[in-house]
């Protein structure tokens, strides 16, 4: 068969081929932040019980030590009179004192209500009345992690007996041409592999338009009327039957409900840095979202994924509006997690987590740099948020939330103001003038004096503070004996708790760094951007990692020499921040090693119960997608497979839009280009040669274009 004739519809392609169902629209206005009427919020269902008690302990007891810590700080500078200077100091510290201790406190509350709870696992309904959407948004991924991913959770929800309830979604906002045709060969793969009761859909955007918040607003707007709530995940989450069903079921059986978060625990790391982070969600992130779920209650956030939200009340109040001006402060919004939960509050609905459901995973990245690249981004989101923190009739905890999200990374650059601020006063008591300056009229001048033995009582206390919550969490997980025992017994178990907390100690003032220099970037004006996140083990080639932390390095040189010409006192009281710097290159490589992760797991250090006895679901989805990438599904040239296969290009003609008719004299660059290109190519591989990404995708959004190209001479 000539390859230009368009093939006869292939039974098997045509069935598999109605990528998604019949649209069911929802409106989805666009929200106001600066109108809202009390009026229009719905009236509760159920009376509101507010946890006051939680909320007492954690902003009391976070106020009370705030207070106790300031009263120390005070008294450590004020022998012989505070200095403007010293007063500095005494301001960061209590606002850095403040965020560690309220953190403490929320800790305290969760181990509290952790260690008094009895393990009662939800038992499964016996009938869903409602339907619900499973959602995954994917951007740029690997097609047999993600496919196989979700065919894992289909599976799983199956089994439960209740899978006629669920719908599945896999919606692309792709933009590599070569991976867009991997994903749709894989969906057309795995509908075959499922049969007619598939339930398994796949839309894929032209433009990624709002990105992941587009994303899911354009598939609540044109399918969300068919489905009560969705189950939003993200690209590398899992999430077992067990789970979503009773996501669902706590869903109907509360009318008052907007969204219902879950606690994701990272589970498939095998570096060292992301097998640190992976034991940290493990063995502390309990107590942490413990803690958040018992003083938040139902007005608590929504992190993005791994949750399940009330369509309809998601489409009424979730339409993000674009920030007046330019990027950063302007544009869509970047983290719109935030924003929905405190705009759903807004209306009258409830937002809280079931932070022991369990049955709730995501991966993490693999290095400091794939962190640090993925936290510019979060930076900037939650930058953001400061233009949204005024908005008309928020609730005080969505007000909390943007400003502890905003906090999270000022942090940063406050910790560095102190610790500069703290090496001025060392320096200017040994080698500087006194401060004529002071607070205070007097004749003579003020030289700044310390409190030798109380300031070592308030850094122990600071230490204390800092590391309580990681302190609560290893204990927990030593009282329970499953934790225990899979994660290699008491003393493998504290062993790694000392590793984790002195890796965390040395990586700290890595990012410290790159959050201050974040943070610098974004109020200088500079967009992030928004690549797709590395997901697999692989490591970092080494002269990008120099590349990287080499300013990192020099500057702890610097502080090195600067602190043994000041006072030798000063290198040991800075000596973890000093390594940190100095070692950022070596600890930057070695972290992102696999041998090395996959060498401490052999000797027991960082394991959790979920490595010990993996979920079965992640076996499943592994599995899967070992399969898949065998198979060479995610490696190829789009325009090759297109041009060679004519039943998978008639199927990817069945699966395109259908294109508004284009007006005259409406031509892109890229179209013209591309059709140039296909008229000047005397075969497949000179195209190939020529083409470059943006082309690619018009030609292959174009069924005119797609004809030409299936025209072109294979290979000679």
């Amino acid at each position: 068969m000539d390859d230009a004739v368009a093939p006869r519809p292939n039974p098997v392609i045509e069935a598999t081929a109605a990528a998604m169902p019949p649209e069911s629209r929802l409106a989805m206005p666009t929200q106001s932040l600066t109108r809202f009427e009390r009026s229009e919020r719905r009236a509760r269902v159920a009376p509101r019980r507010d946890p006051w008690l939680s909320r007492l302990i954690v902003f009391g007891g976070g106020l009370a030590l705030t207070l106790y810590g300031a009263w120390e700080m005070y008294k450590v500078v004020e022998v012989g009179g505070v200095t403007v200077l010293e007063w500095a100091l005494v301001l960061l510290f209590v606002v850095n004192f403040s965020w560690i201790a309220l953190a403490f406190a929320s800790a305290v509350v969760g181990f509290t209500a952790l260690l008094f709870r009895r393990r009662r696992p939800l038992p499964l309904p016996a009938a869903l009345n409602a339907r619900t959407a499973v959602v995954m948004p994917i951007y740029n991924e690997a097609p047999s992690r993600v496919f196989a991913a979700l065919e894992a959770i289909r599976a799983d929800v199956e089994a439960t007996g209740l899978g006629p309830a669920f719908d599945y979604f896999l919606l692309s906002d792709t933009t590599n041409p070569d991976v867009w045709i991997a994903e749709e060969r894989a969906f057309l793969a795995m509908r075959a592999r499922l049969g007619p009761d598939h339930r398994v859909y796949y839309r894929h955007r032209p433009k990624n338009t709002s990105r992941k918040a587009g994303n899911i607003a354009d598939f609540v707007g044109r399918w969300g009327g068919a489905y009560d709530h969705m189950v939003v995940l993200d690209a590398d989450s899992l999430m077992t039957g067990h789970a979503i069903v009773s996501l669902a079921a706590a869903m109907e059986a509360d009318p008052d409900a907007g969204i219902i978060q879950t606690l994701p625990l990272i589970i498939n790391r095998n570096t060292l840095f992301a097998r640190v982070q992976q034991f940290a969600a493990r063995i502390y992130g309990p107590v942490i979202a413990a803690g958040l779920s018992a003083w938040m209650g139902r007005d608590g956030n929504y992190w993005g994924h791994n949750a399940i939200i009330r369509t309809r009340a998601f489409a009424d109040h979730c339409g993000l509006p674009d920030l007046k001006g330019k990027p950063p402060f302007g544009g869509h919004v970047l983290s719109h997690d935030f924003v929905e939960a405190a705009l759903i509050l807004r209306a009258g609905w409830d937002v809280y987590m079931l932070p022991t459901l369990g049955g709730s995973y995501e991966e993490s990245p693999p290095s400091l740099i794939d962190l640090a690249a993925r936290d510019r981004r979060w930076c900037q989101g939650n930058l953001q948020h400061l233009r949204i923190m005024p908005a008309k009739r928020l609730s005080w905890a969505s007000r909390q939330h943007f400003a502890t999200g905003v906090f999270g990374y000022l942090a940063s650059p406050l910790w560095l103001t102190q610790l500069i601020v703290g090496i001025v006063l060392v320096l200017q008591s040994r080698y500087i003038r006194p401060e004529y300056f002071a607070d205070e009229f007097s004749l003579y001048p003020a030289w700044p004096r310390f409190d030798a033995e109380r300031s070592l009582w308030l850094f122990a206390l600071t230490m204390a503070v800092l590391l309580a919550p990681k302190l609560l969490g290893l204990l927990l997980a030593l009282f329970d004996a499953r934790v225990r025992k899979r994660s290699g017994g008491a003393v493998l178990l504290i062993l790694s708790a000392l590793f984790e907390t002195l890796m965390s100690a040395l990586l700290a003032p890595i990012m410290m760094l790159i959050q201050s220099g974040s943070v610098v970037q974004i109020l200088l004006g500079r967009d992030t951007g928004w690549n797709p996140q590395r997901r697999d083990d692989g490591s970092i080639p080494f002269r990008a990692i120099v590349r990287r932390h080499r300013s990192h390095v020099a500057l702890g040189v610097v502080s090195l020499i600067a602190g043994l010409l000041i006072a030798p006192s000063l290198v040991a009281w800075m000596s973890p921040t000093i390594a940190g710097l100095i070692l950022a290159i070596v600890l930057s490589w070695a972290t992102a090693q696999l041998g090395l992760g996959l060498a401490l797991k052999r000797v027991g250090l960082l394991r959790t119960p979920e490595e010990v006895a993996p979920p079965p679901i992640a076996v499943a989805a592994n599995a899967g997608a070992q399969k898949l990438a065998a198979c060479g599904e995610d490696e190829g040239d789009g325009l090759r497979r297109i041009h060679d296969d004519p039943a998978f290009r008639f199927a990817h003609e069945s699966l395109l839009p259908r294109a508004a008719p284009r007006r005259r004299g409406e031509i892109t660059v890229e179209r013209a280009m591309a059709e140039a290109k296909l008229a000047d190519a005397r075969d497949i591989d000179e195209l190939v040669d020529w083409i470059t990404p943006r082309e690619r995708m018009a030609v292959l959004h174009d069924r005119a274009l797609i004809d030409l190209l299936a025209r072109l001479p294979g290979r000679g």
